[in-house]
């Protein structure tokens, strides 16, 4: 007995086979029958139910709308299997003119909005039908030009495609995850598309690159900017894969920023909360107020008034494309399933030269199918012309014989389809006048037998009439590109100095190291009020977006943005709680400004150099070493430099001597300990007994 079946006759399979293969099944239904589009038609499958469905049910564009619910139940009754709200939902996004670029179902009643996709009614509320361009698949149905497969419960057919005319994958694009594969194909125009399929009828060894000539890029359903570059785009072309970015249409009115249009698949009200989410965490000072003024005329209208008329825009609107939805990079992956059958990411030349084949193969179905009905239409009027040439003696044998059908066939040599053609014929055909009308129909079938086989073989008239049909359907389907092609700089988050308000500011430290900000430069440190046993330390004017840096006892560099700071109306807060200075350490002074502006760091042994700001500026509590101490030596107040070229160097020792030397005697350096600027007696500093008591750099002139 086979050891895979038990004595019962029962199969056996080990668990991790079964699974495997109940997977791999599972995994290629979802990729081939739910997830993919088709390179011919461009549906996925649940898609193709419910065009099919409502042709089925009479809904063309030019009937009246009916209930969703009654398309939904026919397609789950009859070739869908599956739950109602998928396949609502399938339905709905075929009707939204902001999802779908071409539109198969022309919707009635609430079927969501683009600030809120999801908003649509109940398929027991809406109503639908079929929109013009859905004929683009419908069309040569019935003409012999797909094949017809059974039903999920075998009782009924239904097409295996839709005889798309146009390349509905690329206009309408497709999105989609499958298991272990996923689809994104944007949307692109009608006659960019077509124009490209003719060139590559006209000239099969078009390159890709020429190809793009007419297809530029993808055109979205909103009239949203493509910014992405037009070499990134070919490459995208090319490989299949990569990202396009869209970015909203803005312009100057009275002052004010109007956003005209967004990327596709953007809310305005969600852009509007971001914009308000930054506003309150005080990260956007320059907007004053944010409304939508979006209706019926102007569906997308969304107004951000600035704070002032010296706000920059441009700057502003790069910022805003940078950190929301006002800008927006979408997917793309041209996966799809091919005229083999299976998937596979495929580049643009590919995709059109496989879906022209796929229409070649239709219209030539489409002419054959004619031709074999023009055939056996001629064979019967040929039949019946006989018949009636010789009517007297054909009633004769009818009247007369049991079996006429074999007589009349050997009599006049008419064929089994003839002769029954014949012995149906109505009494009322038999008129003078049907001879001229049999004749007449035989002409024109014959004329229209001669064109068809003539078109079939050759291929140059069928190539004239797949250019012909694919002109005229881009003549009554196609429109204008509304996704312009744009080249723009990329966007550039601001910043939290940019973001700030310039105002002057003056930041004072205390001896015991707490910190405040004082509006204005004319405040005077010292008078300040102190708590007992504090007093005045340091202090430096610079403006309330720029960085305030502070130096300790240790020779290190720590960084607050000043418009942090708490004000000088109290007493302000310990650096202590912002930083975490080695123990014993002690805040010694303050600097900051500009970060290209120079300041002269120097220890109390004489030794020092220059040093830019920029180069002080620390993003940890525990701030950076900058100025190397000698054992035992202190830190100098730090100086500012105003020409490095001219301006002096004076340094005082506590023994009162002075000396003065160039500026430009000490090197620039970001850290370290510096040049010997004054010579102290002794070995040792620790040991010393004269010390620097000031350091100052003095402007020529000064």
């Amino acid at each position: 007995m086979d050891e895979n079946y038990t004595s019962e006759g029962t199969e056996r399979l080990r668990l991790a086979e079964f699974t495997e293969k109940a997977y791999l099944d599972y995994s290629m239904y979802v990729i081939l029958d739910r997830a993919l589009p088709h390179i011919g038609d461009g549906l996925k499958p649940v898609q193709r139910r419910i065009v099919y469905a409502m042709s089925e049910l009479g809904l063309s564009a030019a009937s009246k709308h009916k209930k969703s619910a009654r398309t939904v139940g026919d397609v789950l009754g009859k070739f869908h299997p599956h739950g109602d709200t998928a396949c609502y939902e399938a339905m709905v996004l075929m009707a939204q003119s902001f999802s779908y670029r071409y539109p198969l179902i022309d919707g009635q009643g609430n079927w969501g909005s683009p600030d809120d996709p999801k908003s649509f009614a109940a398929m027991r509320y809406t109503e639908a039908k079929l929109t013009p361009y859905a004929k683009v698949l419908l069309a040569e149905l019935g003409q012999g030009t797909v094949d017809w497969v059974p039903n999920f419960d075998g009782t009924l057919k239904e097409p295996s495609l839709l005889p798309a005319r146009l390349p509905n994958v690329l206009l309408n694009g497709a999105s989609g995850i499958a298991v272990g594969m996923a689809t994104d194909i944007p949307s692109h125009n009608l006659r960019e598309v077509v124009s490209a399929c003719i060139r590559l009828i006209e000239v099969p060894k078009t390159t890709l690159e020429e190809l793009c000539e007419h297809i530029p890029g993808p055109d979205f359903p909103t009239e949203a900017e493509i910014i992405t570059p037009r070499e990134d785009l070919l490459k995208i072309y090319q490989t299949g894969r990569g990202s396009v970015r869209a970015r909203a249409v803005w312009e100057k009115e009275d002052g004010n920023i109007v956003v005209s249009a967004l990327p596709y698949q953007v809310s305005g009200n969600k852009i509007l909360e971001q914009i308000a989410s930054q506003m309150r965490g005080k990260k956007l000072p320059w907007i004053e107020d944010l409304r939508d003024e979006s209706d019926h005329e102007n569906p997308t209208r969304l107004v951000i008034v600035p704070r002032s008329n010296r706000v920059d825009l441009e700057r502003l609107m790069s910022h805003l494309f940078a950190t929301t939805d006002l800008e927006r990079a979408y997917r793309v992956n041209l996966n799809l399933i091919g005229l083999d059958g299976r998937p596979q990411v495929k580049d643009l030349r590919v995709i059109l030269r496989e879906w022209l084949e796929f229409r070649f193969t239709t219209v030539r179905r489409r002419l054959q199918h004619r031709l074999n009905k023009v055939l056996d239409r001629l064979h019967l009027l040929d039949g019946l012309l006989i018949a009636f040439l010789n009517i007297d003696e054909v009633i004769h044998i009818i009247r007369t014989e049991d079996e006429p059908k074999p007589v009349l066939m050997a009599r006049f040599e008419l064929t089994e389809v003839q002769a029954d053609y014949v012995l149906d014929t109505k009494l009322r055909q038999l008129a003078r006048l049907e001879e001229m009308k049999i004749r007449a129909e035989q002409e024109e079938l014959a004329e229209e037998r001669d064109y068809l086989e003539k078109t079939l073989g050759s291929r140059q008239r069928m190539k004239t009439l797949v250019r012909k049909e694919l002109q005229a359907d881009a003549e009554e389907y196609g429109d204008e590109r509304r996704s312009p092609l744009v080249v723009r700089e990329a966007a550039a988050a601001m910043d939290e100095s940019e973001l700030t308000p310039s105002e002057p500011s003056t930041v004072v430290l205390s001896e015991k190291g707490w910190v405040r900000a004082a509006k204005g430069h004319e405040i005077d440190p010292a008078s300040l009020s102190y708590k007992a046993g504090d007093g005045y330390r340091d202090a430096v004017r610079l403006r309330s977006n720029q960085t305030a840096i502070f130096l300790d006892s240790t020779g290190r560099s720590y960084a607050l943005l000043a418009h942090t700071l708490p004000s000088a109306r109290g007493q302000g807060e310990p650096l202590t709680g912002r930083f975490s200075p080695p123990d014993g350490a002690r805040f010694m002074s303050v600097l900051g400004g500009d970060p290209e502006q120079r300041w002269l760091l120097a220890s109390d042994a004489g030794y020092g150099f220059v040093t830019r700001a920029k180069n002080l500026i620390a993003n940890k509590k525990g701030g950076k070493s900058v100025l190397t101490l000698p054992k035992g030596a202190r830190v100098l107040k730090a100086q500012p430099v105003t020409d490095p070229h001219t301006d002096r160097v004076v340094a005082v020792t506590s023994e009162g001597r002075m000396l003065v030397i160039p500026l430009s005697d000490l090197p620039e350096m970001a850290r370290g300990k510096g040049n010997k600027i004054i010579g102290i007696p002794g070995k040792r500093v620790a040991e010393r007994e004269e010390y620097v008591v000031a350091m100052l750099v003095v402007p020529e002139g000064g």
